[in-house]
């Protein structure tokens, strides 16, 4: 690496909100007369996150002392809608993040997948608390869940199971770049929770099935039980003086 890079600070000052809002709007425009897709992470509003998977992912992340210090960084960044493209797969995301440069950078996150066993446990202790999809989605579920959740063991990732790289000449561990991309995702789940799933590899629709054949077996265990409502022959004698 050029070590121009840590002794000219003139020349790689951070950018003003200004230029930056001014690459972003170059880009954008330089990628449409292209023809090429784009999908940015838009933040309105003074809250970054606003659901519940949203939040929970940066609450995961922002719980671990390594992350904890660079992550801020990246709120700038973030709020100055400077994450271009933002494209989530499983166990991967790909991003472009507009800095001082003219050119984005390129940042690469990767999601180590969850375990079938540590999947399987989560999702037994849903029972039948989990009425719907919707409600899933919506975060609308018992507070004892969103524990599970976000236990250790839960469903988001740890972090040794979060890595990342970033075309930048920054050779932080975590790159503000990097850590606007770990907000973009949060915000990304705002838009649409089923992304969290898709990331983490994990079939939304066990969540919901569990529930259903737990209450399949309970009515299956009731059906074999003999109701009080059922009149019996010697019910019948005691009724009618037979």
């Amino acid at each position: 690496m050029d070590r121009r890079y840590w002794e000219n600070k003139a020349q790689y000052a951070q950018p003003d909100d200004a230029q930056l809002s001014r690459n972003v709007s170059a880009t954008m425009r330089k990628e449409a007369i292209r023809g090429k897709h784009m999908d940015p992470v838009i933040i309105e509003g003074k809250h970054i996150v606003k659901s519940w998977w949203g939040k929970a992912w940066c609450e995961n992340l922002e719980r671990y002392a390594d992350f904890e210090n660079r992550l801020a960084r990246g709120k700038r960044y973030v709020r100055m809608n400077t994450v271009v493209d933002l494209q989530i797969h499983k166990g991967k995301v790909s991003a472009r993040v507009q800095g001082r440069r003219k050119a984005p950078y390129k940042v690469e996150v990767r999601i180590s997948p969850i375990s079938e066993q540590r999947c399987q446990a989560v999702i037994a202790k849903c029972g039948q608390k989990i009425d719907n999809l919707e409600k899933l989605l919506n975060g609308d579920f018992p507070t004892e869940l969103k524990d599970v959740f976000l236990s250790e063991d839960g469903l988001f990732p740890a972090q040794n199971e979060i890595s990342f790289q970033c075309s930048c000449p920054d050779w932080a561990l975590m790159c503000k770049h990097v850590a606007a991309v770990l907000y973009g995702i949060g915000a990304r789940f705002d838009e649409d929770p089923l992304l969290f799933f898709a990331l983490r590899g994990i079939e939304v629709d066990r969540f919901v099935d569990i529930t259903l054949a737990n209450k399949l077996n309970d009515m299956l265990a009731n059906a074999d039980a003999e109701s009080e409502r059922i009149i019996t022959a010697d019910d019948w004698e005691e009724l009618f003086g037979l």
